[in-house]
């Protein structure tokens, strides 16, 4: 596909999607954004965070990875409002975005989906935008909002029934960080740690047997908070299932 064609294809998507994030009132920080090159202008389903086919396709593929925000991983599932600072070009709103890959481009904050970054442009000046590269931008953290989804545990493509369980969480809605996940050990009577892998993903060897009861500690405006998931995974779990739960992040 030409790439005035990818361009028009990118642009002809964000029309007719809907975001799925609200706006916040916070002050912006200025910084500089870019975009990576993706056949269907959509995410990576490898990116640093471990979120597969849902890093990229969530929030309508409005998706982005970053650099100084991941934070080891911590900052994997947070969502920001970025909007480039060319008036002739770009929107008041810009994109609201995801963070699902870890990236690091010309002293840009953010790399984001061609999607992302063409959601940025007004009406018929994508192309254009898309021809400077890297623009300046504007952003400020805001909650993220999924309409119709609870938290999801997913059982990572990784995972080895019943010897190695990998889990990463979806769907974290609102401006929270998730910082540990710990296992039920039922023959201990104790919660047990679960290693941070990498990017949101936590992992443990040799898992207890039978359901999986799970709890995790979130930074957010109420400080640190621990929520229990009790028996979320069933004892006869899949790689590459995701379990829902009752719990909505605020």
């Amino acid at each position: 596909m030409g790439s005035s064609l990818k361009f028009q294809y990118c642009l002809l998507s964000v029309m007719v999607l809907l975001p799925a994030l609200c706006y916040s009132q916070d002050y912006f920080v200025r910084s500089r954004a870019t975009y990576y090159g993706s056949p269907d202008c959509l995410g990576t389903p490898s990116g640093a965070c471990g979120f597969g086919e849902y890093g990229r396709t969530v929030n309508d593929a409005n998706v982005a990875g970053v650099s100084r925000l991941y934070k080891n991983g911590t900052g994997c599932g947070a969502c920001y409002q970025v909007r480039c600072t060319n008036p002739q070009l770009c929107t008041n709103n810009g994109v609201n975005m995801v963070v699902t890959d870890y990236g690091e481009g010309d002293n840009t904050d953010f790399i984001l989906s061609p999607r992302a970054y063409a959601r940025m442009a007004r009406p018929d000046t994508a192309a254009e935008l898309f021809a400077y590269g890297v623009v300046d931008v504007e952003y400020q953290r805001i909650p993220c909002r999924y309409g119709g989804y609870k938290l999801q545990f997913k059982v990572h493509e990784h995972s080895r029934y019943p010897s190695y369980l990998a889990i990463v969480i979806l769907y974290q809605a609102g401006k929270n960080e998730i910082l540990a996940v710990e296992i039920w050990q039922e023959d201990y009577k104790e919660w047990i740690g679960m290693r941070k892998a990498y990017g949101a993903v936590f992992d443990m060897a040799n898992p207890p047997l039978g359901a999986v009861s799970l709890r995790f500690q979130v930074s957010g405006s109420a400080g640190l908070t621990w929520f229990q998931a009790p028996n979320i995974i069933p004892s006869d779990w899949k790689a590459g299932v995701a379990y829902e739960s009752d719990i909505q992040l605020d």
